[in-house]
């Protein structure tokens, strides 16, 4: 725990440290209404379910297609029945499934027009958590070898030092998602200062809150630890991204509330009523 905790200081809570000294003061005008907050907030929780159940997917597939392993999927986890030693390896297809999923939704982020305020903060959400669920996975596993990534790169044959060396590339990759979300954040007309980084703050911990039902039956540590780590490291980067991208663009118009409210509702009831008991693959 202790390594983990340095680690996200080191790449989460520094950046962001770092931003916030470099960022400039923003102003009343600048910051977001309640209706963009909420609905951003909504999405954001949204996102970080979605690409959770995208992760597991990207992890119970592989095994099924491996003969005597039987992958079960649940909502906030999945198990397998059986024994094959390249299960080990497959565990990394989770972080690899987020990627592809969070570098579509940037592509896509980039191409949604502002009169659709709604489907881009949703798409923007979606990148954001498909990058920083897969790369904080790449830069977790290159310390702590019992995570899905670690466990993947020791079945390949990687010792601890040649783990570490991934670590740098990790951070590369954080880097620049960052920067690339940072350029398509539908609110950068609100300003690119303090206020907006804030304002980044507050959702990402609001929708911790609302994540929180999707991973309950679990462990309280494993519950919250999850979407506060990834909310961290990816918090810190975008703001950080922030500081070297010109302001574009005018005030984004407010998104629309009850269809992401209809939606993570919707999803909630998929994850506790279909997905709690298990899906057998």
């Amino acid at each position: 725990m202790g390594i983990l905790l340095g680690l996200i200081a080191a790449i989460g809570l520094l950046p962001f440290a770092i931003a916030i000294v470099r960022l400039p003061s923003g102003s009343d005008a600048d910051r977001l209404g309640v209706r963009s907050l909420a609905a951003s907030t909504l999405l954001c929780a949204l996102a970080f379910s979605l690409t959770f159940f995208i992760q597991e997917v990207g992890l119970v597939v592989p095994k099924a297609l491996v003969p005597g392993l039987d992958p079960i999927l649940y909502h906030n986890d999945h198990d397998w029945r059986g024994d094959a030693p390249i299960a080990e390896l497959l565990q990394g297809g989770g972080a690899i499934a987020t990627l592809a999923s969070g570098l579509v939704f940037l592509w896509l982020a980039g191409r949604i027009g502002t009169a659709r305020p709604t489907r881009r903060l949703f798409a923007f959400w979606m990148a954001f958590q498909g990058l920083f669920q897969s790369l904080s996975q790449w830069a977790v596993g290159s310390l702590i070898a019992g995570n899905d990534v670690g466990r993947a790169l020791t079945w390949l044959g990687l010792g601890p030092t040649a783990r570490l060396a991934l670590l740098p590339l990790a951070v590369i990759g954080l880097f620049a998602a960052g920067r690339a979300l940072a350029r398509c954040y539908p609110f950068a007309g609100h300003g690119r200062n303090r206020t907006t980084a804030i304002t980044l703050l507050a959702t990402l911990a609001l929708a911790i809150i609302l994540i929180i039902p999707f991973r309950v039956p679990r462990e309280p540590v494993e519950v919250v630890l999850i979407p506060l780590v990834v909310h961290v490291i990816g918090l810190g980067w975008l703001a950080l991204g922030l500081t070297a991208t010109e302001r574009a663009g005018s005030a984004a118009a407010a998104p629309k509330l009850a269809i992401p409210a209809a939606a993570l509702l919707a999803l909630l009831a998929f994850f506790q009523l279909v997905l709690r008991p298990g899906v057998a693959f």
